[in-house]
């Protein structure tokens, strides 16, 4: 295993840990409202006594200064938390939103709706897409031209518009839940035909191998021949896919979200907490609110450096 591939699932799997351990990591609820802090900028840490503090906050313009006078301890492992601070004290390590949510708490536990998005449409994509590649390619003939013509009806579908339409057939509000499991079931359903077509691709190459005419000659059967010999030989492609799709389907999660299709409030996701900045002067006067948009940064990376190098493998 190189530096890099370790650096890469070093660097997912701390992500996916924070996700997991939001509840633990997060000072608050995702949905815990200080109404009198909206907008508050990231808070400073200050040494105080031997100790840690925040500051309270002031009016102060159009935003909030610091006030000295009112000092609160920053607290370590207390109420099921990793830190936070004693009411009426608030500590916003990214800030706040115009609900007075905090930022960096919203973010941890939206990153579990985006990040198991893009794992979960990823492994439906491809159980559909090994199960009718591998059929398509072991059998051939008239199976084969079957399932490539449906894979190109599928290709062609256009997938945003197909999501407004049903969309439009649901409710006009729906909870996060339906929200989540239409998300997966569009996104995973439609992205099947790339992993069909690669290990069909294979199935017809290993398929003429000796080995596999040899069992079959000595009266292997299909499911035998599929589980012992071809199965092993999708493997690589299967897994090259998976790096290629999750951060795919992290992003139109994002997208689809970000533009009111996805997971809707109070539920938070890295797409609807991204709405927030879309107007301009939002964007210019609270610039944290783009967190959201930075923490993809990584995954993204880090799943497009997986793939990279799984590619790079299997070429070589």
């Amino acid at each position: 295993m190189t530096s890099r591939v370790r650096w890469a699932l070093g660097l997912l799997a701390a992500i996916h840990a924070a996700a997991l351990g939001a509840g633990m990591l997060a000072p608050y609820g995702y949905d815990d409202q200080h109404r009198d802090y909206p907008y508050a900028a990231p808070m400073r840490l200050h040494w105080q006594a031997r100790r840690i503090v925040v500051y309270g906050l002031a009016p102060e313009g159009t935003g909030y200064g610091e006030d000295a006078t009112r000092q609160y301890p920053v607290r370590f492992f207390v109420h099921g938390r990793l830190f936070g601070v004693d009411a009426p004290g608030v500590f916003y390590a990214l800030g706040s939103d115009g609900y007075g949510r905090d930022v960096f708490s919203r973010l941890l536990y939206g990153a579990r709706i985006s990040l198991l998005t893009g794992l979960v449409a990823a492994t439906l994509s491809l159980g559909i897409g090994w199960i009718l590649g591998t059929i398509a390619g072991f059998h051939g003939g008239w199976i084969d031209q079957i399932l490539m013509r449906i894979s190109e009806f599928f290709l062609a579908l256009p997938w945003l518009y197909l999501i407004l339409g049903v969309r439009a057939f649901l409710p006009l509000r729906i909870g996060p839940v339906e929200s989540f499991l239409l998300l997966i079931g569009i996104i995973g359903g439609l992205g099947w035909v790339r992993p069909a077509r690669l290990i069909r691709g294979v199935v017809l190459g290993a398929r003429e191998q000796h080995f596999v005419a040899a069992a079959r000659g000595f009266g292997a059967g299909p499911v035998y021949l599929i589980r012992k010999h071809i199965l092993p030989l999708t493997l690589g492609v299967t897994l090259a896919q998976a790096t290629i799709l999750i951060p795919q389907y992290i992003m139109a999660e994002v997208s689809l979200s970000f533009l009111g299709l996805g997971v809707g409030e109070p539920a938070p996701s890295w797409g609807n907490m991204l709405a927030e900045a879309r107007q301009y002067h939002s964007l210019v006067l609270h610039p944290w609110l783009l967190a959201p948009g930075l923490a993809a940064i990584p995954v993204l990376l880090g799943y497009l450096l997986l793939a990279d190098t799984l590619t790079q493998r299997r070429e070589s």
